[in-house]
Protein backbone atom coordinates (compact mmCIF):
# COMPACT_ATOMS: atom_id res chain seq x y z
CA UNK A 1 0.00 0.00 0.00
CA UNK A 2 1.43 3.37 -0.98
CA UNK A 3 2.49 5.86 1.68
CA UNK A 4 0.79 9.25 1.40
CA UNK A 5 1.95 12.54 2.88
CA UNK A 6 -1.09 14.46 4.11
CA UNK A 7 -1.21 17.90 5.76
CA UNK A 8 -4.01 17.67 8.31
CA UNK A 9 -3.02 19.62 11.42
CA UNK A 10 -0.27 21.76 12.90
CA UNK A 11 0.64 19.20 15.56
CA UNK A 12 2.06 16.88 12.91
CA UNK A 13 5.03 19.21 12.34
CA UNK A 14 8.19 19.00 14.39
CA UNK A 15 10.84 21.67 14.36
CA UNK A 16 13.25 19.93 12.00
CA UNK A 17 10.52 19.45 9.42
CA UNK A 18 9.43 23.07 9.80
CA UNK A 19 12.96 24.28 9.14
CA UNK A 20 13.20 22.13 6.03
CA UNK A 21 9.87 23.46 4.78
CA UNK A 22 10.94 27.04 5.42
CA UNK A 23 14.19 26.47 3.52
CA UNK A 24 12.18 24.99 0.66
CA UNK A 25 9.87 28.02 0.69
CA UNK A 26 12.91 30.29 0.36
CA UNK A 27 13.92 28.26 -2.68
CA UNK A 28 10.40 28.64 -4.07
CA UNK A 29 10.78 32.42 -3.91
CA UNK A 30 13.62 32.02 -6.40
CA UNK A 31 11.49 29.71 -8.54
CA UNK A 32 8.77 32.36 -8.73
CA UNK A 33 11.33 35.04 -9.55
CA UNK A 34 12.38 32.90 -12.54
CA UNK A 35 8.78 32.60 -13.70
CA UNK A 36 8.17 29.12 -12.28
CA UNK A 37 9.36 25.71 -13.45
CA UNK A 38 7.94 22.46 -14.88
CA UNK A 39 8.80 19.97 -12.14
CA UNK A 40 5.17 18.83 -11.76
CA UNK A 41 4.08 19.10 -15.36
CA UNK A 42 1.23 16.68 -15.99
CA UNK A 43 0.18 16.62 -12.33
CA UNK A 44 -3.24 17.91 -11.30
CA UNK A 45 -4.45 19.54 -8.10
CA UNK A 46 -8.12 19.45 -7.11
CA UNK A 47 -9.37 22.32 -4.92
CA UNK A 48 -12.55 21.54 -3.00
CA UNK A 49 -13.74 24.56 -1.04
CA UNK A 50 -16.95 24.13 0.92
CA UNK A 51 -16.35 27.53 2.53
CA UNK A 52 -15.44 30.86 0.98
CA UNK A 53 -11.77 31.62 0.32
CA UNK A 54 -9.69 34.10 -1.62
CA UNK A 55 -6.06 33.96 -0.46
CA UNK A 56 -5.89 30.27 0.43
CA UNK A 57 -7.55 28.95 -2.71
CA UNK A 58 -5.82 31.29 -5.14
CA UNK A 59 -2.38 30.87 -3.57
CA UNK A 60 -2.69 27.07 -3.74
CA UNK A 61 -3.81 27.23 -7.35
CA UNK A 62 -1.03 29.68 -8.19
CA UNK A 63 1.43 27.38 -6.40
CA UNK A 64 0.47 24.44 -8.60
CA UNK A 65 0.68 26.52 -11.77
CA UNK A 66 4.10 27.88 -10.74
CA UNK A 67 5.27 24.27 -10.36
CA UNK A 68 4.09 23.40 -13.84
CA UNK A 69 0.91 21.53 -12.89
CA UNK A 70 -2.78 22.04 -13.57
CA UNK A 71 -5.80 22.73 -11.36
CA UNK A 72 -9.40 21.55 -11.35
CA UNK A 73 -12.03 22.19 -8.71
CA UNK A 74 -14.77 24.43 -7.40
CA UNK A 75 -14.75 27.49 -5.17
CA UNK A 76 -18.22 26.66 -3.79
CA UNK A 77 -18.30 22.91 -3.40
CA UNK A 78 -21.26 23.04 -1.02
CA UNK A 79 -23.44 24.39 -3.84
CA UNK A 80 -21.68 23.41 -7.05
CA UNK A 81 -20.82 19.78 -6.38
CA UNK A 82 -22.79 16.59 -5.81
CA UNK A 83 -22.79 17.41 -2.08
CA UNK A 84 -25.97 19.36 -2.78
CA UNK A 85 -27.48 16.10 -4.05
CA UNK A 86 -26.55 14.29 -0.84
CA UNK A 87 -23.24 12.76 -1.84
CA UNK A 88 -21.06 12.07 1.20
CA UNK A 89 -17.68 13.70 1.63
CA UNK A 90 -16.06 10.28 1.55
CA UNK A 91 -17.59 9.42 -1.83
CA UNK A 92 -16.54 12.78 -3.26
CA UNK A 93 -12.96 12.21 -2.13
CA UNK A 94 -12.87 8.67 -3.55
CA UNK A 95 -14.00 9.96 -6.95
CA UNK A 96 -11.73 13.01 -7.03
CA UNK A 97 -8.75 10.85 -6.07
CA UNK A 98 -9.07 9.21 -9.47
CA UNK A 99 -8.88 12.53 -11.29
CA UNK A 100 -5.89 14.22 -9.70
CA UNK A 101 -2.65 13.95 -7.74
CA UNK A 102 -3.34 16.11 -4.66
CA UNK A 103 -6.50 17.47 -3.00
CA UNK A 104 -6.69 20.82 -1.22
CA UNK A 105 -9.89 21.01 0.81
CA UNK A 106 -11.65 23.56 3.00
CA UNK A 107 -14.72 22.35 4.85
CA UNK A 108 -17.26 23.63 7.36
CA UNK A 109 -16.83 20.68 9.74
CA UNK A 110 -14.05 20.13 12.26
CA UNK A 111 -12.22 16.92 11.38
CA UNK A 112 -13.36 16.83 7.75
CA UNK A 113 -9.79 16.72 6.43
CA UNK A 114 -9.00 13.65 8.52
CA UNK A 115 -12.14 11.96 7.22
CA UNK A 116 -11.05 12.75 3.68
CA UNK A 117 -7.54 11.42 4.23
CA UNK A 118 -8.87 8.08 5.47
CA UNK A 119 -10.43 7.28 2.09
CA UNK A 120 -8.19 9.23 -0.30
CA UNK A 121 -5.69 7.50 -2.55
CA UNK A 122 -3.76 10.78 -3.05
CA UNK A 123 -2.46 13.39 -0.57
CA UNK A 124 -4.99 15.65 1.19
CA UNK A 125 -4.10 19.15 2.39
CA UNK A 126 -6.33 20.74 5.01
CA UNK A 127 -7.09 24.31 3.94
CA UNK A 128 -9.29 24.90 7.00
CA UNK A 129 -11.87 22.75 8.76
CA UNK A 130 -14.59 24.84 10.38
CA UNK A 131 -13.45 26.29 13.70
CA UNK A 132 -10.82 23.56 14.04
CA UNK A 133 -7.47 24.13 12.34
CA UNK A 134 -5.78 25.87 9.43
CA UNK A 135 -2.30 24.32 9.34
CA UNK A 136 -1.07 25.89 6.11
CA UNK A 137 -1.94 29.35 7.43
CA UNK A 138 0.08 28.59 10.56
CA UNK A 139 2.99 27.52 8.37
CA UNK A 140 2.99 30.77 6.43
CA UNK A 141 2.57 32.73 9.68
CA UNK A 142 5.58 31.04 11.26
CA UNK A 143 7.53 31.43 8.02
CA UNK A 144 6.74 35.15 7.97
CA UNK A 145 7.83 35.57 11.59
CA UNK A 146 11.11 33.80 10.87
CA UNK A 147 11.72 35.93 7.78
CA UNK A 148 10.97 39.17 9.61
CA UNK A 149 13.06 38.44 12.72
CA UNK A 150 15.48 35.76 11.58
CA UNK A 151 14.19 33.55 14.40
CA UNK A 152 11.12 32.47 16.37
CA UNK A 153 12.81 31.44 19.61
CA UNK A 154 12.48 34.00 22.37
CA UNK A 155 9.74 36.11 20.78
CA UNK A 156 6.66 37.51 22.49
CA UNK A 157 3.54 37.04 20.41
CA UNK A 158 0.07 38.45 21.10
CA UNK A 159 -2.91 36.73 19.47
CA UNK A 160 -5.87 39.08 19.42
CA UNK A 161 -9.57 38.83 18.59
CA UNK A 162 -11.67 35.74 17.98
CA UNK A 163 -9.63 33.03 19.66
CA UNK A 164 -12.52 30.58 20.14
CA UNK A 165 -13.59 30.15 16.53
CA UNK A 166 -10.34 31.40 14.99
CA UNK A 167 -8.75 28.24 13.60
CA UNK A 168 -5.62 30.15 12.59
CA UNK A 169 -4.69 30.92 16.21
CA UNK A 170 -5.25 27.30 17.23
CA UNK A 171 -2.86 26.04 14.56
CA UNK A 172 -0.29 28.78 15.15
CA UNK A 173 -0.30 28.01 18.88
CA UNK A 174 0.43 24.35 18.18
CA UNK A 175 3.23 25.30 15.81
CA UNK A 176 4.86 27.76 18.21
CA UNK A 177 5.15 24.94 20.73
CA UNK A 178 8.14 23.73 18.68
CA UNK A 179 10.21 26.75 19.70
CA UNK A 180 12.13 27.81 22.80
CA UNK A 181 11.36 30.60 25.25
CA UNK A 182 8.28 31.80 23.36
CA UNK A 183 5.69 33.84 25.27
CA UNK A 184 2.12 33.96 23.96
CA UNK A 185 -0.50 36.47 25.07
CA UNK A 186 -4.11 35.50 24.33
CA UNK A 187 -6.15 38.72 24.15
CA UNK A 188 -9.85 38.43 23.44
CA UNK A 189 -13.38 39.33 24.48
CA UNK A 190 -14.66 37.08 27.26
CA UNK A 191 -17.00 35.09 25.02
CA UNK A 192 -14.32 34.08 22.48
CA UNK A 193 -11.42 33.08 24.69
CA UNK A 194 -8.81 30.57 23.61
CA UNK A 195 -10.19 27.01 24.01
CA UNK A 196 -9.10 24.84 26.92
CA UNK A 197 -7.74 22.14 24.62
CA UNK A 198 -5.26 24.63 23.14
CA UNK A 199 -4.15 25.74 26.60
CA UNK A 200 -3.71 22.14 27.70
CA UNK A 201 -1.44 21.52 24.73
CA UNK A 202 0.63 24.58 25.54
CA UNK A 203 0.91 23.41 29.15
CA UNK A 204 2.02 19.96 28.02
CA UNK A 205 4.73 21.50 25.83
CA UNK A 206 5.89 23.92 28.51
CA UNK A 207 5.01 27.05 26.54
CA UNK A 208 4.37 30.17 28.59
CA UNK A 209 1.12 32.03 27.94
CA UNK A 210 -1.19 34.53 29.61
CA UNK A 211 -4.81 35.50 29.01
CA UNK A 212 -6.00 39.08 29.23
CA UNK A 213 -8.49 41.48 27.70
CA UNK A 214 -6.13 44.47 27.96
CA UNK A 215 -4.18 44.86 24.73
CA UNK A 216 -2.70 48.20 25.74
CA UNK A 217 -0.95 46.66 28.73
CA UNK A 218 1.20 44.36 26.55
CA UNK A 219 1.46 46.37 23.31
CA UNK A 220 4.81 47.88 24.23
CA UNK A 221 6.51 44.60 25.07
CA UNK A 222 5.44 42.28 22.22
CA UNK A 223 7.32 41.42 19.04
CA UNK A 224 4.34 40.19 17.02
CA UNK A 225 0.74 41.35 17.17
CA UNK A 226 -1.38 38.69 15.43
CA UNK A 227 -4.75 40.33 14.90
CA UNK A 228 -7.82 38.32 13.80
CA UNK A 229 -11.30 39.05 12.55
CA UNK A 230 -14.35 38.52 14.77
CA UNK A 231 -16.03 35.90 12.59
CA UNK A 232 -19.72 36.78 12.51
CA UNK A 233 -20.57 33.66 10.50
CA UNK A 234 -19.46 31.32 13.30
CA UNK A 235 -21.41 32.82 16.21
CA UNK A 236 -24.55 31.10 17.48
CA UNK A 237 -26.43 34.41 17.63
CA UNK A 238 -26.16 38.07 16.62
CA UNK A 239 -26.14 38.98 20.31
CA UNK A 240 -23.02 36.90 20.98
CA UNK A 241 -21.30 38.40 17.95
CA UNK A 242 -22.08 41.94 19.09
CA UNK A 243 -20.59 41.20 22.52
CA UNK A 244 -17.25 40.44 20.85
CA UNK A 245 -17.23 42.86 17.94
CA UNK A 246 -15.16 46.05 17.90
CA UNK A 247 -13.28 45.59 21.17
CA UNK A 248 -9.74 45.46 19.79
CA UNK A 249 -8.75 47.81 16.98
CA UNK A 250 -5.23 48.25 15.67
CA UNK A 251 -4.89 51.92 14.76
CA UNK A 252 -2.20 54.59 14.74
CA UNK A 253 -2.57 55.18 18.46
CA UNK A 254 -1.97 51.52 19.29
CA UNK A 255 0.95 51.38 16.87
CA UNK A 256 2.55 54.30 18.73
CA UNK A 257 2.70 52.10 21.84
CA UNK A 258 4.48 49.28 20.04
CA UNK A 259 8.19 48.71 19.55
CA UNK A 260 9.80 50.02 16.36
CA UNK A 261 10.91 46.45 15.64
CA UNK A 262 7.49 44.83 16.21
CA UNK A 263 5.26 43.61 13.38
CA UNK A 264 1.52 43.27 12.86
CA UNK A 265 0.16 40.12 11.21
CA UNK A 266 -3.38 39.19 10.17
CA UNK A 267 -4.58 36.06 8.33
CA UNK A 268 -7.07 38.26 6.44
CA UNK A 269 -9.65 39.24 5.42
CA UNK A 270 -9.97 42.11 7.81
CA UNK A 271 -13.25 43.76 8.73
CA UNK A 272 -12.30 46.98 10.48
CA UNK A 273 -10.03 45.54 13.19
CA UNK A 274 -6.96 47.08 11.52
CA UNK A 275 -7.53 50.61 10.23
CA UNK A 276 -6.22 51.51 6.80
CA UNK A 277 -3.98 54.22 8.29
CA UNK A 278 -1.77 51.38 9.57
CA UNK A 279 -1.13 49.97 6.09
CA UNK A 280 1.74 52.34 5.30
CA UNK A 281 3.56 51.60 8.54
CA UNK A 282 6.58 49.35 7.75
CA UNK A 283 5.61 47.22 10.76
CA UNK A 284 2.37 46.26 8.98
CA UNK A 285 3.49 42.89 7.63
CA UNK A 286 0.13 41.34 6.74
CA UNK A 287 0.39 41.90 3.00
CA UNK A 288 3.92 40.48 2.98
CA UNK A 289 2.49 37.62 5.02
CA UNK A 290 -0.16 36.91 2.37
CA UNK A 291 2.47 36.76 -0.40
CA UNK A 292 4.50 34.33 1.70
CA UNK A 293 1.50 32.01 1.48
CA UNK A 294 2.37 31.31 -2.14
CA UNK A 295 5.91 30.19 -1.32
CA UNK A 296 5.03 28.00 1.64
CA UNK A 297 2.19 26.36 -0.30
CA UNK A 298 4.49 25.69 -3.24
CA UNK A 299 6.84 23.96 -0.80
CA UNK A 300 3.95 21.94 0.66
CA UNK A 301 2.51 20.86 -2.69
CA UNK A 302 5.96 19.81 -3.84
CA UNK A 303 6.51 17.83 -0.63
CA UNK A 304 3.12 16.12 -0.83
CA UNK A 305 3.65 15.01 -4.41
CA UNK A 306 7.29 13.97 -4.03
CA UNK A 307 6.88 12.14 -0.73
CA UNK A 308 3.70 10.31 -1.73
CA UNK A 309 4.36 7.25 -3.82
CA UNK A 310 3.20 7.42 -7.41
CA UNK A 311 -0.28 6.40 -8.41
Amino acid sequence: MKQLYHVLGAKQFERNELERLFDSALDMEKVVARGGDRRHEGRIMTTLFFEASTRTRLSFEAAMHRLGGGVIGTENAAQFSSAIKGETLEDTIRIVSGYSDVIVMRHTEIGAAKRAAKVASIPVINAGDGAGEHPTQALLDAYTIRKEFGKIDGLKIAMVGDLAYGRTVHSLSYMLANYQDVMVYYISPDNVRIPDNVKRYMDEKGIRYAETNDLNSVAGSIDVLYQTRIQKERFPSVEEYEKASGQFIVDAELMSRMSKQAIVLHPLPRAGEITEEVDDDPRAAYFRQAVNGLYIRMALVDKCIVESQGK
